[in-house]
């Protein structure tokens, strides 16, 4: 649940199993002792940055402050000692190896040897095993369809990243939430008091269906000057991968339905990203008490879905 946020409850019927049961939202912190700290994927075994830590050429081009890469201008102090450019403004231009000024010399013999080196990803063990110029290898991992990928959690900054198998057990065991087979759903939230609508956020749930994993989001939040509730899916891989699967939503009661129909973002994109482009099933506060019935001061909505695979 978001920061400010009130407690909401979640009764989910899942269609695939036949079984109603209650299941009580509450607020998740991650503890930033321990949760936050970033989740460990199959990329530990690598050599530093995709390369063999022992080639001294490589170990020329690491900086001796931050240990990551150094791209133009390399800085260097009188005595040859190097460091990027991002340390130099740290180290308030004092040589953090001999402390002498550093000034602005740049290494550019550094730089020349850099231009003729092909190096490999640095998420090789994830599995890219492309082989890139050294100037171009920073850019390739930036979109790199291997990197690992951010906690889709919403309600909490965290900082966790990994594979998608290393993902899922995550939000199992540290964010609690729940995970259910079959493609279709059938849900019903529950708000006692549907005027407070301050980002309150319900835990997202997780489908396995297909063989891959979706996640279905379902909150309130203030829309310019509405509070409205938004429902969408977002899928736990890559955008190509996810252009080949659809869901439909759809809510009502009393004669009167909303439906929608798209197909799943990436977690690439994140939750806000995604939820402040209204890509997904967007209900009124005022449509939604109506479907609520009765005096309007409980929140009650039926929210049911399926997803399918693209021929």
């Amino acid at each position: 649940m978001a920061p400010g946020g009130s407690a909401l409850k979640e009764v989910l019927e899942s269609n695939s199993t036949g079984m109603d049961y209650e299941v009580k939202t509450t607020k998740v912190e991650v503890n930033n002792s321990n949760n936050n700290k970033p989740t460990k994927s199959g990329s530990a075994g690598i050599a530093k940055h995709g390369m063999h830590s022992n080639n001294g050429v490589y170990e020329l081009l690491e900086c001796p402050v931050c240990t990551n890469l150094m791209y133009p201008p390399i800085h260097q102090c009188p005595n040859g000692h190097t460091l990027c450019s991002n340390c130099k403004a740290r180290v308030q231009n004092t040589c953090p190896t001999c402390r002498y000024e550093l000034g602005n010399i740049r290494c550019l013999a550094l730089e020349k040897v850099a231009e003729s080196l092909e190096v490999p990803c640095r998420y090789q063990s994830l599995g890219c095993h492309d082989i890139f110029p050294y100037y171009s290898k920073l850019k390739h991992e930036q979109h790199c369809r291997f990197r690992p990928y951010a906690c889709p959690y919403a309600g909490s900054e965290c900082s966790v990243t990994g594979d998608i198998s290393t993902l899922v057990v995550h939000l199992k065991d540290d964010h609690k939430v729940d995970m259910h087979d079959g493609c279709t759903f059938n849900h019903r939230y529950v708000k006692s008091n549907p005027h407070e609508v301050e980002n309150a956020t319900w835990m997202l749930t997780v489908f396995n269906c297909f063989g891959r994993q979706f996640c279905l989001h379902f909150e309130a939040f203030q829309l310019g000057m509405a509070p409205v509730y938004t429902a969408f899916l977002r899928f736990m891989g890559d955008e190509n991968e996810a252009k080949k699967f659809s869901y439909s939503l759809e809510v009502g009661a009393h004669g009167r339905k909303l439906t929608w129909q798209g197909i799943p973002r990436s977690i690439r994109d994140s939750h806000r990203k995604v939820r402040d482009s209204q890509d997904g099933l967007i209900i009124p506060r005022n449509l939604a008490l109506y479907f609520s019935g009765g005096d309007r001061q409980e929140l009650k909505l039926r929210v049911t879905g399926r997803i399918w695979k693209e021929e």
